[in-house]
């Protein structure tokens, strides 16, 4: 398994929405992204990078992998 990358909030909502999740509501930094198919997580939109651990339950949220985020980045 690869490491995981260095993502920032803004990048990774690109990513998302190119792969079919919509920014659902926001609340305060934290912004709702959810797909048709009911997958949904919760970015939050800091100015520093997605600490790893984040970014790992966030992965975990939407079922992919860390390829699957390394394909779609």
């Amino acid at each position: 398994m690869p490491k995981l990358p260095v993502v920032t909030p803004k990048k990774l909502i690109k990513a998302l929405q190119r792969q079919g999740f919509f920014v659902d509501r926001q609340r305060g930094s934290h912004i709702i992204l959810r797909h048709i198919d009911g997958r949904m997580s919760v970015i939050p939109m800091h100015t520093r990078d997605i600490p790893n651990g984040t970014l790992k339950g966030i992965l975990e949220d939407i079922d992919w992998t860390v390829e699957d985020l390394l394909g779609h980045l």
